[in-house]
């Protein structure tokens, strides 16, 4: 028993009539009648009492116009949800970011415009150190990632694109020795204990660079996962971070910025997500946010 099957059905029930049931099908009534005469076989007995005018239900025809109306409902409701969700109007997006994608607005402005196109979608965010996104989106328990260019091994299974670069800034306390300079240079950084972000396993690109311009003058005192512990610590006098330049918004007591007279030392976000991402609304997501970046 098919779905057109239960549609030939009903439609000879609406109309009362083969001829008239085969004309609304579209489709001659020999084959009409050829149908609903297998429907018969298949269940066992009559749906109809044909007469020279009409045809009427049987006890067992009217018992199954109400769950034929059902099933064809049902099958119709899932056609439109199903269709929904490829669209990505439906569905849940997992969402992982560093601090940096706060600070610089890129996630919030992602985030409204995919939920300004698809109100009914679910996003669920949370931030997370790079190398937790990283591992997390390789996983399938994230299905985008906002971060630095923290991937000491790019595989070819994650996309990468860059949504955003920005210089990098001097975070300190008030009272260091620093803060009484304008613009801090990469030989003010030698021997100058470092706050750093955490990258796990390897090193990061910044780090390598960092290697390159100091060589045993740097000096990497703590690894902080977290952007506001990195602002805390430098303010506390524990050290200076190097963050980027959007992060300068936060005011923060007792802690100074001051501009890295660097290029090289840039900082940079990404969006990262999967090559086979298959979900609707995972991939209305990245459209939406790669078609934010194209036009910025």
């Amino acid at each position: 028993m098919e779905l057109r099957h239960l549609r030939y059905f009903l439609t000879v029930v609406e109309e009362g009539h083969f001829g008239r049931a085969a004309q609304r099908l579209n489709i001659v009534q020999p084959a009409l009648s050829m149908q609903i005469k297998a429907l018969e076989a298949e269940l066992g007995g009559p749906l109809f009492l044909r007469t020279s005018r009409r045809v009427e239900l049987t006890e067992a025809g009217l018992l199954l116009q109400a769950e034929a109306k059902r099933t064809l409902e049902q099958a119709e409701h899932t056609r439109h949800v199903v269709q929904r969700s490829m669209r990505g109007e439906i569905g849940r997006v997992r969402i992982g970011f560093a601090g940096n994608a706060v600070f610089s607005g890129r996630l919030m402005r992602d985030i409204r415009a995919f939920h300004q196109a698809y109100p009914q979608a679910e996003l669920v965010c949370q931030e997370m150190a790079p190398h937790l996104q990283h591992e997390a989106i390789n996983n399938g328990m994230l299905d985008v990632g906002y971060m630095p260019d923290y991937h000491p091994e790019p595989t070819s299974a994650l996309a990468y694109d860059l949504i955003g670069e920005w210089p990098r800034v001097v975070v300190m306390s008030s009272d260091h020795p620093l803060a009484a300079k304008p613009r801090v240079t990469i030989e003010m950084l030698a021997h100058q204990p470092l706050i750093m972000y955490a990258t796990h396993e390897g090193q990061s690109h910044f780090d390598a660079v960092l290697h390159r311009l100091l060589g045993d003058r740097l000096h990497i005192a703590h690894r902080i996962s977290s952007t506001l512990s990195v602002l805390a610590m430098a303010g506390a006098g524990l050290g200076i971070a190097l963050v980027p330049a959007p992060l300068t918004q936060v005011a923060i007591p007792g802690v100074v910025y001051r501009t890295l007279d660097s290029a090289e030392l840039s900082a940079n976000l990404m969006m990262v997500s999967r090559k086979d991402a298959c979900s609707g609304a995972v991939l209305a997501y990245l459209a939406t946010a790669r078609a934010i970046s194209t036009k910025a």
